[in-house]
């Protein structure tokens, strides 16, 4: 069965860069559509950007277009998250997910990883 174990969080300021990684073991990571996901302390789980097995379709959410950029590096068997121009609404416990399809992964199926805290202070 395939692990998640996120990486890079941490406390940064307004208008900073981050970038969280997604490390897989236990499986080959290639067969698996990727997402990351936020869940903001006493808020629902949002969903941030996915990227599909070979990197070719990816998307974002609304709020982080322009800033955020997702990739993959299946050789490594581990995925990126890249964080630009941060600001305080971005602050949540970021979680990386793998599955089959997207659709299974918004709701809350396929694997996750335990997350990795992004605080970001004005």
């Amino acid at each position: 069965q395939l692990e998640l174990v996120e990486s890079g969080g941490g406390l940064v300021y307004a208008g900073d860069s981050l970038r969280l990684s997604c490390g897989a073991t236990g499986r080959t990571f290639s067969s698996y559509t990727l997402a990351w996901f936020r869940q903001a302390p006493g808020k629902e789980r949002d969903y941030v950007a996915s990227i599909s097995m070979s990197g070719g379709d990816i998307e974002y959410a609304d709020s982080v277009k322009g800033r955020f950029s997702i990739s993959r590096d299946n050789g490594k068997s581990a995925g990126y998250l890249q964080m630009n121009s941060l600001k305080p609404e971005d602050t949540a416990v970021y979680s990386c997910a793998a599955g089959s399809s997207l659709r299974w992964l918004k709701k809350g199926l396929g694997i996750w990883g335990q997350g990795t805290q992004v605080t970001v202070s004005s």
